[in-house]
């Protein structure tokens, strides 16, 4: 089911800061990532299953902070000690979940509709997310992930890929588009493509430009 997009007022497609006579394939490119099965995981501190040993589908739960486990369409982060995301296009996701981790041992909960993900992409990446986060992101790599904030927005930071760089930034859905307005304010200097994810069309489907200002 197509859930209604949280940034469907603030997020335009189009070309936008300093684009001009650059190549268009490498600009950044910022894009809503929608329809995602996102699912929260937290152990009981009661319980004793270990947590190692338990699979989702093929995939094993990350057991060490800012691991990320990949299998298909699904990825699952470590989000605190006992607790996991879950992000899944798999129709089925639920059904496996729910098969996965047992009432006694685990609180499942649905965020998919109070979440908001935004992915950014290109060589300047790295550049827009040090621009508002503190992290120390030398050593960050694919497949790791981190909990944050990026100008005072609670943010979690997945790193997609590393050819080119690719970040999955998700926030609350009520910080959605000031989050917004804060990673393509510091696109601006870079110049970057906004792009949808829409198999149909949509009124937000329309072309403006943004130059960045000179004050």
């Amino acid at each position: 089911m197509s859930r209604i997009s949280p940034l469907q007022n603030a997020h335009n497609k189009g070309l936008f800061g300093d684009y001009q006579e650059k190549n268009e394939d490498n600009l950044l490119k910022i894009k809503e990532i929608t329809n995602v099965n996102i699912y929260q995981v937290v152990q009981y501190k009661k319980s004793s299953v270990v947590t190692s040993n338990i699979q989702l589908g093929s995939i094993n739960l990350p057991t060490n902070a800012a691991e990320v486990s990949v299998a298909g369409q699904t990825r699952i982060q470590w989000f605190a000690p006992r607790s996991w995301i879950i992000f899944s296009n798999d129709n089925n996701i639920s059904s496996v979940i729910e098969n996965t981790f047992n009432n006694d041992d685990f609180a499942v909960t649905d965020i998919s509709h109070s979440r908001a993900i935004i992915q950014i992409k290109g060589e300047d990446a790295l550049n827009v997310l040090k621009k508002g986060c503190p992290i120390n992101f030398n050593e960050f790599k694919k497949n790791n992930c981190v909990n944050s904030v990026y100008h005072g927005i609670t943010i979690s930071i997945d790193m997609i890929d590393d050819s080119p760089l690719t970040f999955n930034l998700m926030a609350l859905r009520s910080f959605s588009e000031s989050f917004h307005h804060a990673i393509t304010d510091a696109d601006l200097e870079y110049g970057y493509e906004a792009c949808l994810l829409y198999t149909s069309p949509s009124p937000r489907e329309r072309t403006r430009s943004r130059m960045p200002s000179s004050a």
